[in-house]
């Protein structure tokens, strides 16, 4: 049983991660990305399955070894964040720059640098003709940092009507908080918003008795909604909390009471609670502070968890192995396309570099960093996938 040859020369994904930072992909752009990609699997022998949502960019690809076994599949996301003011970055973001170890340029971090990773780790593990059971695959995206509706989603939808699963999925999301391989992202918590309106009765400041100020009977209830305790949380989650992100009333002048408060807020809930729960007792609560109101909920993602099972074994295996680092198991952060994914009954997990700089000015990477990683998913599939016999 031949194991991948570990190697520290970091050229190869380093040049990949440049060719893809070259190409400005601000989210639901593409920029040329997958096309690249596309080619580097194919000419391994990976079968590409090109699945265009709207206006954004997908495929899938799989790699069948002719033998039964489990499916492991890379997932990620070619789109970025837009780089901001042009004139604070130390170079420009979209012309990927090299000094003092680093890696410059927008999604360097978040998350073109391990799409390199997986495309290289991927060709090596191939190329090296180690002999392995299953399936390797790819589900690429250009739809994660913004509206994220027709992207991942939508992929994992099709699958499932065609009858297409897999078992275990790597989300390539920049999971590492000081140093690559201290933490892994086993789960994350769920995300629920809300924009709600209360209803007062406007007019004139001087005559109150005339008046019903939305803003004075909703902020008691807000205050209410933020301190209550939702719930305990668990072993595995913090507990859930509440967040006004915006507050919005009046005409624009000082002497009108304006006759709408309109508010946004969002949850960021673990599985000790669900959505329809945490709206039944938002609306309970507004209704017993009496206002008058209406109010949308929308849902970005339920939460997910993999606490177990032969994909958790095998990464913290791998990162002990090469980086000597004991992950972290962790499920903060924000969210991640791993809540599409995970609903079909996958082990998910985020396994990528350090997330320090991700979405900032001079957004950058540790160039060591990337030989690194490559091995680390390299052994992930000798790891997951390899033969026995």
């Amino acid at each position: 049983m031949t194991k991948p040859f570990p190697s520290t020369d970091d050229t190869e994904t380093l040049a990949l991660a440049q060719a893809l930072i070259k190409k400005p992909s601000v989210s639901p752009e593409d920029g040329g990305c997958q096309v690249l990609m596309i080619e580097r699997l194919a000419a391994v022998g990976f079968d590409i399955t090109p699945m265009p949502f709207a206006d954004v960019e997908n495929f899938w690809a799989l790699k069948d070894s002719g033998i039964p076994g489990p499916t492991l599949v890379f997932a990620g996301h070619t789109d970025v964040v837009p780089a901001g003011p042009l004139a604070e970055w130390a170079y420009p973001p979209f012309e990927p720059t090299v000094s003092d170890g680093w890696l410059y340029g927008r999604g360097s971090a978040d998350m073109k640098s391990a799409l390199a990773a997986m495309i290289v780790a991927c060709e090596r593990f191939i190329n090296q003709q180690i002999a392995f059971t299953g399936k390797i695959g790819f589900l690429i995206t250009s739809d994660e940092e913004a509206a994220a509706t027709n992207g991942t989603t939508r992929v994992m939808k099709s699958l499932a009507d065609a009858n297409l699963h897999f078992d275990y999925c790597i989300v390539g999301e920049p999971s590492s908080a000081q140093q690559l391989g201290d933490m892994i992202r086993v789960g994350r918590r769920g995300s629920l918003n809300a924009h709600l309106v209360v209803r007062g009765k406007s007019g004139h400041v001087a005559y109150p008795d005339t008046v019903i100020n939305p803003i004075h009977k909703a902020m008691p209830a807000i205050g209410a909604l933020s301190c209550k305790q939702w719930d305990q949380g668990n072993e595995f989650f913090p507990p859930t909390t509440f967040q006004v992100s915006n507050f919005n009333a009046g005409v624009g002048v000082q002497n009108v009471v304006p006759g709408e408060a309109h508010i946004d807020f969002n949850f960021r809930y673990s599985t000790a609670s669900t959505h329809t729960d945490l709206m039944l007792k938002t609306e309970t609560i507004l209704k017993d502070h009496g206002l008058e109101f209406d109010i949308q909920w929308s849902l970005s993602g339920e939460p997910f968890l993999t606490d177990k099972g032969p994909l958790i074994d095998a990464a913290v295996a791998s990162l002990l192995a090469i980086t000597g680092q004991k992950a972290i198991r962790s499920t903060g952060g924000g969210t991640s396309d791993g809540r599409f994914i995970a609903p079909y009954g996958i082990q998910v997990i985020e396994l990528g570099l350090v997330n320090e700089t991700i979405h900032k000015i001079n957004e950058r990477v540790r160039v060591g960093d990337l030989a690194v990683l490559t091995n680390i998913y390299s052994d992930l599939i000798f790891r997951l996938l390899s033969r026995h016999d």
